[in-house]
């Protein structure tokens, strides 16, 4: 069927028009120019909004935003006051079966790494790169993470220099109009020599205390400080089995240095051992926490500690077992560990426990932007209603990390970065993988929903 359009003001050409779209008439060609707010407020009627706040989505509601912040939100059939869309009496689209939320927040992702190869001869080939190679593959990566969706990402470290240059460059566009993802980055994770993470950490033996470890990394221009609390899961018998390689007090030296100079930590933790030492040393928040118990989600729901639970990189473990050459026996043992990860991660959010979405992207097999929306597809998977699993995405995560940029709410005054997209992601998050229009700073970004996924 061709697309509807109806003219507001047929008497004055000058007037734009406004383009009402319901699920039977095909997306126009028209739509994008009508969305672009590089010079000029735009003004849009949609179906739902769901804010990044709310625990239910706002029914009927308008938008009006610019190239820089998003200026008004119509709540209970509020409509925008004739100032603010410059004397105009409609919007510039009437979309009801659309629905509008922020860019998504991808919170733990290793962008010096390619994560969709599952060859570990070619992942071992590529670490051996130089930096400046990294840092083109990374910077190549950009466009395509947006397309998908994602407009900020919380890097989660490298030794190279890959994520801090990135940052760097993401800063020198703060507070104006951007045409990539916002990024911060910890820089080179802190670890102990000889332990799990010198691909991407350098060991605290380099320095004197920890307090000197943290200045360093400042002085190197990180914004977080990350830390490798413990080793990684033993595939072969589906636990951890090296003890934590930092103390409680050695985490609490560090977070205390770090809160000092006004950074957040993030811990890598898994094992109930690795676990109870991030939390007893005070992070901002746990990553990973693969065999969390109900005593240590109680604290963190008590210390408003957050958890990033990262499903992706066991699951690609299993969905792969034959590339990776696992037997049915290890393949069990996954089973099990993402299993019991889901039952927790359900308790988690019934607790009360601050749930952040990070796929820890640049792992094996996890691919940047496509493996995010994988991963809120397991935390759906785990029993999360999608709203919950939408927040987690979005406004929980910025509230948390306390981002440099306004980012993760539709609310005024925060930035104009924003998912246009006709399947409703509340009935699954899965749809969130479908066409989608990203409205970012004042640019439009189709998603066809057949993304090209090489060199994520």
């Amino acid at each position: 069927m061709a697309p509807f359009v109806t003219p507001a003001r047929a008497a004055n050409k000058d007037k734009p028009m406004t383009l009402t779209l319901t699920s039977d008439i095909a997306e126009p060609a028209a739509l994008p120019a009508l969305l672009a707010s590089t010079d000029h407020p735009v003004w849009l009627r949609v179906g739902q909004v769901i804010d990044g706040a709310s625990e239910r989505p706002i029914r009927d509601a308008d938008i009006v935003f610019d190239a820089h912040q998003i200026r008004f939100v119509g709540r209970n059939g509020a409509r925008p006051a004739p100032a603010l869309v410059a004397g105009r009496t409609a919007p510039d689209a009437v979309l009801p079966d659309h629905t509008l939320m922020p860019c998504l927040i991808e919170a733990h992702a290793h962008l010096f790494l390619d994560g969709g190869p599952i060859d570990t001869e070619l992942r071992q080939r590529y670490l051996e790169l130089p930096p400046e190679a990294m840092l083109e593959r990374a910077r190549a990566r950009w466009p395509k993470i947006l397309q998908y969706g994602i407009g900020t990402v919380r890097d989660a470290g490298d030794k190279v220099g890959v994520g801090l240059a990135l940052a760097a460059e993401a800063k020198s566009r703060c507070g104006i109009q951007a045409d990539t993802p916002w990024i911060d980055s910890p820089g080179a994770a802190i670890h102990h020599r000889g332990r799990y993470g010198s691909f991407m950490g350098q060991p605290i033996e380099e320095y004197d205390s920890p307090a000197a470890c943290v200045d360093g990394r400042i002085a190197d221009g990180v914004d977080r400080i990350k830390l490798l609390v413990s080793g990684i899961i033993n595939f072969k018998v589906g636990q951890v089995t090296a003890a934590p390689q930092m103390t409680i007090e050695e985490v609490a030296a560090l977070v205390a240095a770090a809160h000092d100079r006004g950074r957040q930590t993030f811990a890598h933790a898994s094992g109930t051992d690795g676990i109870e030492n991030a939390i007893e040393g005070g992070v901002t928040t746990v990553e990973h926490g693969f065999f969390i118990t109900l005593d240590q989600l109680t604290r963190m729901r008590d210390r408003q500690i957050g958890w990033v639970p990262t499903f992706a990189p066991v699951q690609v473990q299993i969905d792969h077992a034959a590339e990776m050459g696992w037997s049915p026996e290890i393949v069990s043992h996954l089973q099990r560990i993402i299993d019991a990860h889901q039952r927790m991660l359900s308790l988690g959010h019934e607790l009360g426990v601050p749930i952040i979405a990070g796929s820890d992207a640049g792992s094996c097999g996890v691919a940047h932007g496509l493996g995010f929306l994988h991963e809120l597809c397991h935390m759906e998977r785990a029993g999360l209603p999608p709203m919950t699993v939408l927040r987690a995405a979005t406004g929980v995560s910025a509230d948390t990390l306390y981002f440099a940029e306004p980012i993760g709410r539709i609310a005024p005054g925060y930035r104009s970065r924003l998912i246009l997209t006709r399947h409703d992601p509340l009935e699954t998050v899965a749809n969130l993988q479908r066409e989608k229009t990203i409205l970012f700073d004042g640019n439009v970004v189709q998603d066809r929903g057949h993304l090209d996924t090489e060199g994520l």
